[in-house]
């Protein structure tokens, strides 16, 4: 059994259930989700893991789109990654042509995570989830009105049936994750597969050979100064060089 979590209160109830591998979910992640960042969250979720349950795999998900997500993941202490939004953009996904078009064309900064959207489609999800989704003119009329729209439960449920049925993406909303503005393409499953695994390969071996002891510094820089403050707020940047 593999379990999705969103918070570290969840884990302890996979566990239980016997899952063999816990999906942490970073909220930059599309779909349905909760509040936890995947930077933090990844970490703490693999240091629980070796204190209560070391044999159990940790997979990242959430704003992971290519080799530089997968890589990081690792380096954060993940076995692996969960990657939804990349493969709803791929060749082989159902997603309707329409949508992909329309996602590949904005940036991150186009989603939004509401519980508006459910309200109003009459979707009974428990409110600790929230539902990341692309910006269109109905997440622009209600993503903020989330009491307003609870209290308006399913009155667009028909609405938005028929709006399905057309692809009218003005009503229905794109599920798409944060990294939605690094997908450029659609292109197939393996291709996605093996660009990210070759990334994240390059990226993981450059970053064996940097040597932090060797830098180009400014005359401000105290050599003997933590590498947290190589860069304060206003100051000029400092160049680590391998």
């Amino acid at each position: 059994m593999v379990c999705q979590v969103q918070c570290l209160r969840h884990v302890d109830q996979a566990l239980g259930a016997g899952a063999i591998a816990i999906v942490a979910q970073g909220t930059e992640a599309g779909g349905h989700g909760g509040d936890r960042s995947t930077l933090p969250f990844v970490p703490g979720m693999a240091d629980y893991l070796v204190k209560h349950s070391p044999s159990t795999l940790l997979l990242a998900a959430g704003g992971i789109a290519d080799g530089r997500g997968l890589a990081a993941a690792l380096m954060l202490g993940a076995d692996g990654v969960l990657v939804g939004s990349r493969f709803w953009a791929s060749e082989e996904a159902l997603t309707p042509r329409i949508a992909t078009d329309r996602a590949m064309s904005v940036t991150g900064d186009e989603t939004v995570r509401t519980r508006s959207i459910d309200a109003l489609r009459g979707v009974p999800w428990p409110q600790e989830f929230s539902f990341r989704i692309g910006r269109n003119k109905l997440t622009e009329q209600w993503a903020h009105r989330e009491e307003e729209a609870t209290q308006s439960f399913g009155t667009l449920a028909e609405t938005y049936a028929e709006a399905r049925l057309r692809q009218d993406l003005d009503i229905v909303v794109t599920v798409v994750g944060e990294c939605v503005g690094i997908i450029h393409d659609r292109g197939s499953a393996a291709s996605i597969v093996d660009a990210m695994v070759a990334e994240a390969q390059s990226l993981l071996m450059r970053g064996a050979t940097l040597d932090f002891r060797k830098t180009t510094v400014n005359h401000w820089f105290n050599a003997d100064a933590p590498l947290a403050g190589l860069c304060p707020l206003g100051g000029p940047a400092v160049t680590l060089v391998r």
